[in-house]
């Protein structure tokens, strides 16, 4: 009796497998990316697409879809309460949401601690810079001279950062949003709309390389767990606070850029298909063929786990609540 309900137990394993095997075959998967065409997000996702499908079961085909605005809460949103929840959408998701929702922020139709995260493609410092005609090239400058700062939307960390440099370190960003996508804020600084504005590391590199060889732009200062490679001269956000409750909430603010380029598949996804995706997801990022195309592309692969990032969320989602009500306090003196 007991090999007959072995032999049933391991007949229905097989069973259950083989079905989930088969389920991608002719099927499309959508990345959801929250910003416009042409970003970092986008660019990473839309590279992640041409490599992926040839890991999961099925070969099926993979196509990437923007869904910019809100400050990237609007993809987060959807991807949380609208998406499939059968494993045909996955999205990557902007690394300031977990904090955007610590922090009570606009729009908050999502929950970080319920999505399933399949990895990261590297953490990347975010960093502020002015553009070479503001008049502004060191942090102390920008505490004395107002700087007309471009963002997108509240929830986005090119916001939240200079929000906190303003409460925390009396700089004087003048902070314009509205910009729909990252290339947007791009071509407004080269146009003199706006001044300045934060970036990732990685982004400035691979899309604007340029403006670090022609000195078009100067580094203010960094968020991240350390100084990035490229500029160690340039201090931490958590190097320039005078005490210890400037450096809890700076420590909080800067948790994004741990999380790099996280992707995520929605909550309550098959668990067989969750661990399918997870286990493409980290196989793609070490793939040959993939490291190449990435690296004529500017992007640093540097692959983070599912198990790292959600340790990540949790310790954002976690944080102590006198940190987040001092944090919400000053965000919302912002506004």
């Amino acid at each position: 009796m007991l090999r007959m309900l072995l032999v049933l137990a391991a007949w229905l394993t097989a069973a259950v497998s083989a079905q989930a095997q088969n389920f991608y075959e002719g099927k499309t998967i959508t990345i959801i990316t929250s910003t416009g065409a042409g970003g970092g997000y986008d660019v990473t996702a839309r590279l992640l697409s041409r490599h992926m499908p040839r890991y999961i079961p099925g070969n099926p085909t993979m196509i990437v879809q923007n869904m910019p605005g809100g400050g990237n809460v609007i993809a987060t949103n959807y991807l949380y309460a609208v998406a499939p929840k059968d494993g045909t959408v996955i999205a990557t998701l902007h690394n300031a949401m977990p904090l955007h929702q610590v922090l009570d922020g606009n729009g908050v139709r999502y929950d970080v601690s319920k999505f399933n995260w399949l990895g990261s493609t590297g953490s990347e410092n975010e960093v502020l810079f002015t553009w070479h005609t503001s008049g502004v090239k060191t942090f102390e400058e920008a505490q004395k001279k107002e700087v007309i700062l471009g963002g997108t939307g509240a929830g986005s960390g090119i916001v939240i950062i200079p929000l906190a440099m303003n409460s925390l370190l009396g700089t004087k960003f003048k902070i314009v949003m509205g910009y729909k996508s990252s290339e947007d804020l791009n071509l407004a600084i080269q146009r003199g709309e706006v001044e300045a504005r934060a970036f990732s590391m990685a982004s400035v590199k691979g899309q604007r390389s340029e403006w670090v060889t022609e000195k078009k732009i100067n580094f203010i200062a960094q968020a991240g767990s350390h100084r990035a490679h490229e500029i160690p001269d340039v201090p931490l956000l958590t190097e320039l606070a005078k005490n210890d409750e400037q450096r809890d909430i700076l420590k909080l603010i800067s948790s994004p850029p741990g999380l790099g380029r996280p992707f995520a598949a929605p909550p309550d996804i098959p668990a067989d298909r969750l661990a399918m995706l997870r286990k493409a997801f980290q196989d793609t990022l070490r793939d040959k063929a993939f490291l190449e195309e990435a690296e004529k592309l500017k992007i640093e692969i540097d692959p983070v786990s599912a198990e790292e990032i959600t340790q990540i969320i949790r310790d954002v989602v976690n944080v102590s609540p006198a940190v987040v009500a001092k944090a919400k306090e000053l965000m919302g003196e912002n506004k």
